[in-house]
Order: C-alpha cells, then sequence, then structure tokens
C-alpha cells in the first residue's frame, strides 16, 4: 500500500536520529525540504540546529505558532521496520521524527493556503536534553518573531488512532534529573573494617529516598523519585569506594519539588556521617510543567467536539511526563494535546512503532484549527 509523502518523509528521519544540539543531519533534511516550497510568504531563520520559520498572514492581527521537537534518544532500536535507524545507538523512540513530519505537512498546508494571521513554526533541539526551548526563547531569533499563542501535541501510544486527549490546566509535571556520586574507601573484601563501602551507602539510599514522596508530600498531591541507574565498584571482591545513582524527580508543583530536593539533600547528609564518605548532588536537566491555557484549551476541545465528527476527544488526566515545551507556556498562552498513535509499546521503549496514519489525521485538525482560530481574531 502507498503511504503519503508526510509518513515518508517522517521514514527518512527514522533513520537519522541525533542527540541534542547535534541534529545536523535533520536540520539539513528539513532545510532541503523548506526550499523546495514556494517562498514568497516564507521566512527562515537558523538557531543553533534548530529552524524557525514564519508565514506571512494575508492581514495578520497576530502571530500563531507552532512548535515541533527534532533529537532522538541514546536507545537501540529494535523495530521489525525496513528503515531502522542509521546511527547505530540512537533512534526516535518518543516520535519526534513523526512530529516533525506533522509539522512540514503543516507548513506546507498554509504555504499554499495561507490564512490571516501569521505562522510561526519552530523546530526546536533538544527535547530530550539538555532542553532547547529555554534557551531558544532566549535568543534573538524568537524574539523577533516572538508569538502571540502557540501549540504543540505528542504522540501517544496508548490511544487509538483518531483520539486526540488533553485537558485545560496542568498535563505535564515539573521534572528533575538527579544524579548523586558517593566517594568512600576502597579496599579488600576481606577487611572490611578498613574500608567505607559505596555500594552500601548507595543501597541504604537507594532505601531512603522511597520514604521522601511516602512520608514528605500530602498524599492528594503527586510526586515521583525513580532511581533508574545504579553504579558501584569494579570487581566482587573489591569493596567499592565509589557508586553514582542517577534518577528522576516528578512532581506536579513546584513547592514540592522543592520540598523533595530539600529532603533529598538532608538524606545525603546523613549518609555522608552514616557511613563517613562524600557525596555531591547534581540536578542535572530540568524542566517546568506544562500548563496548559484554560481558556484557549477550552475553546480548542469544544470546537473539537462540535466541528470534528471525525476526531474523538478524551478529557484525559495530567500525567508525570516531561516536555520542556512547557517553558513557552509559561510566557505564551497556548496548549499541547496528546496524539493517538496506537502500539502496544510506550514512549522511550527500542520496539515503539507508532501508527502513521496518525500523521494525517493530525495535519488535517491542526490545519481546520488554525484557519478557524485564525477568524476568532
Amino acid at each position: 500500500m502507498a503511504i503519503s509523502s508526510f509518513a515518508q518523509i517522517r521514514r527518512d528521519l527514522h533513520q537519522i536520529p541525533e542527540p541534542g544540539f547535534q541534529e545536523v543531519k535533520t536540520q539539513k533534511y528539513l532545510l532541503d525540504y523548506l526550499e523546495k516550497l514556494p517562498q514568497e510568504r516564507l521566512q527562515i531563520k537558523l538557531w543553533r540546529t534548530g529552524i524557525l520559520v514564519k508565514i506571512a498572514g494575508t492581514a495578520p492581527k497576530r502571530t500563531i505558532a507552532w512548535r515541533t521537537d527534532m533529537d532522538g534518544l541514546p536507545i537501540v532500536e529494535e523495530t521489525s521496520y525496513p528503515f531502522r535507524s542509521l546511527h547505530e545507538g540512537y533512534m526516535h523512540a518518543c516520535g519526534h521524527d513523526m512530529h516533525m513530519a506533522i509539522a512540514l505537512g503543516l507548513l506546507t498546508h498554509f504555504v499554499q493556503n495561507p490564512i490571516a494571521d501569521d505562522l510561526l513554526f519552530l523546530f526546536q533541539p533538544a527535547e530530550e536534553g539538555p532542553g532547547g526551548a529555554l534557551p531558544m526563547m532566549e535568543g534573538e531569533e524568537f524574539a523577533s518573531w516572538r508569538p502571540d499563542c502557540i501549540f504543540a501535541l505528542h504522540i501517544a501510544p496508548e490511544y487509538p488512532v483518531g483520539h486526540i486527549a488533553t485537558k485545560p490546566g496542568i498535563l505535564f509535571a515539573n521534572t528533575s534529573e538527579l544524579f548523586v556520586d558517593l566517594v568512600g574507601k576502597g579496599g579488600h573484601a576481606a577487611f572490611p573494617h578498613k574500608a567505607n563501602d559505596m555500594v552500601v551507602a548507595g543501597s541504604h539510599l537507594v532505601t531512603q529516598l522511597q520514604s521522601v514522596i511516602a512520608r514528605n508530600i500530602d498524599p492528594l498531591d503527586s510526586a515521583v523519585i525513580t532511581v533508574g541507574k545504579i553504579e558501584g565498584g569494579t570487581k566482587q571482591n573489591i569493596i567499592a569506594e565509589r557508586a553514582r545513582l542517577e534518577g528522576t524527580i516528578r512532581t506536579f508543583s513546584m513547592e514540592s519539588m522543592a520540598l523533595v530536593k530539600g529532603r533529598i539533600e538532608s538524606l545525603v547528609k546523613g549518609i555522608e556521617a552514616g557511613f563517613e564518605c562524600s557525596a555531591t548532588i547534581d540536578y542535572g536537566c530540568g524542566y517546568c510543567q506544562v500548563y496548559n491555557n484554560e481558556q484557549l484549551t477550552n475553546d480548542f476541545m469544544d470546537w473539537v467536539q462540535h466541528e470534528c465528527n471525525d476526531v474523538t476527544l478524551v478529557h484525559c488526566k495530567e500525567a508525570m511526563t516531561g516536555e520542556d515545551f512547557g517553558y513557552f507556556l509559561t510566557e505564551i498562552p497556548g496548549f499541547l494535546f496528546w496524539l493517538g498513535v496506537q502500539t502496544p509499546y510506550g514512549l522511550h521503549h527500542a520496539k515503539i512503532e507508532p501508527n502513521e496514519d496518525a500523521i494525517e489525521v493530525a495535519i488535517h485538525l491542526v490545519s481546520r484549527y488554525f484557519t478557524w482560530l485564525s477568524k476568532q481574531s
């Protein structure tokens, strides 16, 4: 069966996943495509490995923005695709290839069918880390084309194709990375009294961290601490001099994030005293919550329910996922919604295979919405 041109674009992009701020091939692919479009209404600016594209409206009163992310993940692909990643150890496992194909589909539609308002398309690098949204917002390129409202989507494996899901208010959590390094005194396994074992210290810390959410966060609030990786030691008969814990923190409020970090710091100080070691904490990359503008989101949901018989709207719950699109929403009204791509494997899974039919669903839906939205200004 023939696939759409934008599904083919998705497949092309799927083969060249790149880490944050290294999306050189991805940027070139996108620019090559943009150069083939009619240029009368197009303006293009580069920002690091990202791209900003403005389409002039016919009678602009404001600028409507659409943001897509570009980077891949350090995952060894295990899909059945014949178009698997050509970059060993990297994969588009979070749908950014789908997101970019949808953005190009929207951009192409509006180049050929301009609306009254100006449109701004943001191809943003480094969503998976170290975070591209905030520095992009601080750049002069974005400042010169600063939009009045901004929108985005994210694929959702759990929803069928033809379904979208969103809600007003908080949709995604505040997030922070967590890295703890413990340094003690190594030694021979036969003489534990002459060493300070950091594998034991790290194990105690992992156990203690589980009490933070259970005993410090209001049960009616929500927060998560996950330690996903532990490194320590060099050999089975050597007491480990060093250990490293790597994890993530997720909360639905900034107050809870500050509380969790404070408790972690207290527990780490206790580990230092109890195991006579030194410790450092690094919170790495953190993202603020995705908080959907209530008026715009409610209006969008009403519009979908009354005007889009081909789309099923789900009023979803908030999720502990993180997305640096939230930074845009701290200053610019807008929202993000989930796009159903029905696949048994979740985001960041090596076997995820989103249903490409969702690409056309999204292009058709958002192009109609932007056309309607422009008429409301």
